[in-house]
């Protein structure tokens, strides 16, 4: 068994040790057990990581973040990105895959359209903060929306993660946080990276939807691809 194998194997067992929160009914029509979780979609040797809230209906049929309506336009800003041209196939969209790294808050889809609570979020944390920290290879995380930023506040400062909220500028700079996971044995592991924050690519945003992909593309100039 692999260490991510290991890992998925222990996200499973913690979902079972206690219940939470999980959309019964989209697991049933996928034909998914609702305890695997589906933590990543992508390749662990990218340099960029794109992180968002949670899962979709469409994420637990295809098992891979970020692929319904607000991941398939993240997939084809990073494709127009890395091809400079458009995709025109889902075969396109899933090359991007190749080249970044997809995740999440949590590795389950929570009922309706909400967001999991705090309470869930820490429950899951480690594992999540032992996929970024000792399997990712990368350094810069484009987060989507205001929830996933947040994920990232026990990993700076709370003054310096609100000041930087709180820029007029901030879907336009970086800020640098150190990631850090403890294992068993007590043993902490630390990885700098860096947030790039944009807002979440929902059709719900109002505000930044029509303005996502001119924003996505900005952020993707800073990389050489």
């Amino acid at each position: 068994m692999s260490e991510i194998e290991t890992l998925l194997v222990q996200i499973r067992q913690e979902a079972e040790r206690k219940p939470f929160p999980v959309d019964l009914p989209i697991y049933q029509a996928a034909g998914k057990n609702p305890a695997d979780a589906i933590l990543y979609a992508g390749n662990l040797k990218s340099q960029i990581c794109f992180f968002g809230r949670d899962l979709g209906r469409d994420e637990v049929h295809a098992g891979q973040p970020l692929i319904g309506a607000a991941g398939t336009l993240v997939r084809k800003g990073f494709y127009l990105a890395m091809n400079k041209q458009a995709a025109t196939s889902p075969s396109d969209l899933q090359t991007v895959c190749d080249r970044v790294l997809l995740t999440n808050t949590v590795p389950y889809k929570p009922p309706g359209n909400k967001a999991y609570s705090t309470e869930v979020k820490a429950r899951f944390r480690p594992f999540v903060a032992q996929l970024l920290v000792m399997y990712w290879q990368g350094t810069q995380i484009i987060t989507l929306g205001t929830e996933a930023f947040k994920w990232f506040t026990p990993y700076t400062t709370k003054a310096e993660m609100d000041n930087f909220w709180q820029r007029s500028d901030r879907y336009e700079a970086k800020l640098p946080v150190t990631l850090q996971w403890t294992d068993e044995q007590a043993k902490q592991y630390q990885r700098q990276v860096e947030l790039l924050p944009l807002p979440h690519p929902s059709p719900l945003n109002q505000r930044y939807y029509s303005k996502f992909p001119q924003m996505l593309q900005q952020r993707l100039n800073e990389f050489e691809f």
